[in-house]
């Protein structure tokens, strides 16, 4: 398969998810998950890099921001929630909770936008 074909399989693939009007987890699970598209399509570490510089996972990285700024989605038996514990410095904490108040959001979904996506301000999900 092509670099080209790759691309417009992953891009078809996340427009056909987000027509479903699916919550945050899902898309991501679908699209970009473990099991997802993208995954699938670039099972190599260094491929799924190269993707990741392209217009296409930028595309994808804002539909995910959209459907985050519905607000959060109710645990299910499907996807439940888990929790971890970060260990790090106060002066991190605070700079994290300057960060948050300063986009407007909670902690958890700066923390959230840090682990999913390349950061910048239209990629973090006002506080709703």
């Amino acid at each position: 398969m092509t670099t080209t074909e790759k691309l417009d399989k992953v891009q078809c693939a996340a427009e056909a998810a987000l027509s479903r009007d699916p919550d945050w987890v899902t898309f991501y699970r679908e699209v970009l998950g473990l099991r997802g598209v993208v995954r699938h399509t670039y099972p190599v570490r260094e491929s799924l890099v190269e993707f990741e510089q392209t217009e296409a996972y930028e595309e994808i990285q804002h539909m995910l921001t959209k459907l985050r700024e519905k607000g959060p989605v109710p645990a299910n038996d499907e996807e439940p929630t888990r929790v971890i514990t970060v260990r790090l410095p106060k002066s991190l904490h605070e700079a994290l909770r300057v960060e948050a108040h300063e986009h407007h959001t909670s902690m958890n979904k700066l923390c959230i936008s840090k682990l999913l996506q390349f950061i910048d301000n239209q990629m973090i999900p006002a506080e709703t």
